[in-house]
């Protein structure tokens, strides 16, 4: 049986999870190499093809928009875990709730007494002019004065070995069914080693996150849908998966009618009052007769009975400002107007091309740099600079030049890379991590993420859509 070595393994220029420069396995990771070479080449493909076969057993499939195909895809799970000490995760815990308390506190204020605006700590019209701040919010305060009640922020760790804030996610952010299903693959995959390592568990997310959606009612016992744009939608398997893990109905639009202000579910045996809608629907889609007139997804009258307390809507619409990529530069002196209190985990440098010195720089420097449309996602609507044509770099100028206020930029950062079954070796792939914060009464972050990777070598473009895959993230005890 060969024997799985690392001899040609590269580290030099990344920080590498698994290796320090040297070659040598970092101290949380010598178990598992242990483990890798007992196992053998043959052995761990055999467990990689079964976690595969595995995935599409419990429909862990997802539809890409672009893709004329139609063709479901399984996000792909690498069995190499990347592994974080508790040390690293205890710091990271600290850091999200600092930021999310303090996002949640900018979106409150935005939506009220602007107090941040008239300080002056951010300029006005870049609010106003974000297409994702809602007019219709303006003087309205949710249950608990909480906007965002499910972030997943996404952090990198750099070549410094730091970790940094990438971007912000307080709409609909998915992925977290992965980062469950995930697990119970992997537990099956690797048993002995949970143990040993005392990896710390993720199951109390779905129970953490029905007490969440129930303490923001009154009625008990609460009646909870999922609002889904429905089976083709790309995160359609997390929609049925959350809704059966948390016992929530599973609903589209056009399944609810609102009589009297009131939200309630048609069924065969008449309406069904709902107290807690969580949506995976964005907020120009959910009421046509306040938003897109054109949208089949929402249902009409929705926002209406939201706006007079009939029933809460997660994310509350409007959360979303908070996501613009134009803001997320802004965050550490957000942090700092409401907390006092410098940011626990740094940005990364941001040039807001909306800023004439930032637009001058960021044309100037185009090749350098990653290009970010302030209201794009999944890895649409940017470029890598470095990886670029010169034709894909002139297209981006004239895009920025037409509308500074849509782009930011960014220096590339060597995302740090994990170890990666690739077809006949062992090689480092680029990752991020996305953790799951909930909050309601209080907040609650489990221990433990979704670890994206970028498959194609040499890639930093983590995103599903894009190619990538995905990494159970083991949080292990101090």
């Amino acid at each position: 049986m060969p024997r799985i070595d690392f001899d040609k393994y590269e580290t030099i220029g990344f920080h590498d999870e698994m290796f320090d420069n040297s070659g040598n396995a970092r101290a949380h990771y010598e178990l598992f190499q242990a483990r890798l070479q007992e196992i053998g080449w043959s052995k761990l493909n055999f467990l990689q093809h079964s976690t595969d076969r595995a995935q599409l057993s419990m429909g862990m499939t997802f539809n890409v928009y672009s893709d004329n195909q139609g063709v479901e895809r399984i996000l792909h799970l690498d069995i190499i875990p990347r592994i974080i000490t508790g040390e690293d995760w205890d710091l990271l815990e600290k850091g999200l709730s600092q930021r999310i308390t303090a996002l949640n506190m900018f979106v409150n204020d935005i939506y009220n007494e602007q107090k941040i605006l008239k300080d002056r700590v951010l300029p006005k019209e870049l609010i106003l002019s974000s297409p994702t701040y809602l007019k219709q919010c303006v003087g309205f305060t949710p249950p608990e004065q909480v906007w965002c009640h499910i972030s997943g922020s996404d952090l990198i760790r750099g070549g410094d070995g730091q970790f940094y804030v990438l971007e912000d996610n307080l709409r609909c952010p998915s992925g977290v069914s992965y980062m469950l299903e995930n697990r119970e693959i992997l537990k099956r995959t690797f048993p002995e080693l949970f143990e040993c390592l005392k990896v710390r568990p993720v199951h109390q997310y779905v129970h953490n996150l029905r007490d969440m959606l129930e303490s923001l009612t009154p009625a008990s016992p609460a009646s909870i849908a999922i609002l889904t744009p429905g089976t083709y939608n790309s995160a359609y398997f997390e929609h049925a998966y959350l809704a059966q893990q948390i016992g929530a109905e599973l609903v589209e639009g056009r399944d609810l009618v609102v009589k009297d202000d009131f939200v309630y579910m048609i069924t065969t045996k008449g309406l069904k009052k709902i107290d807690v809608i969580y949506r995976r629907v964005d907020d120009e889609f959910i009421d046509p007769s306040v938003f897109r007139k054109d949208s089949l997804l929402g249902t009409a009258g929705l926002f209406n009975a939201y706006r007079k307390g009939n029933v809460v809507l997660v994310n509350a619409p409007g959360a979303g400002v908070a996501d613009d990529k134009a803001v997320y530069a802004y965050i550490p002196k957000i942090i700092k107007y409401y907390l006092d209190e410098e940011a626990l985990i740094p940005n990364v440098k941001t040039y807001i091309c909306a800023e004439h010195d930032d637009l001058s720089y960021v044309l100037e420097n185009i090749d350098k740099l990653v290009v970010k449309q302030t209201d794009a996602s999944g890895g649409y609507g940017m470029l890598v600079g470095p990886k670029s044509t010169k034709e894909e770099q002139k297209e981006f100028v004239v895009k920025i030049k037409t509308s500074p206020r849509n782009y930011i930029a960014q220096p590339m950062i060597n995302l740090s890379r994990v170890p990666t079954l690739s077809e006949d070796c062992i090689e480092g792939r680029h990752v991020d991590l996305r953790p799951y914060i909930l909050y309601g009464k209080e907040m609650t972050i489990v221990p433990g993420a979704l670890t994206r990777v970028a498959l194609k070598k040499g890639s930093i473009v983590v995103n599903s859509s894009q190619g990538g895959g995905s990494k159970d993230t083991w949080v292990l005890d101090n």
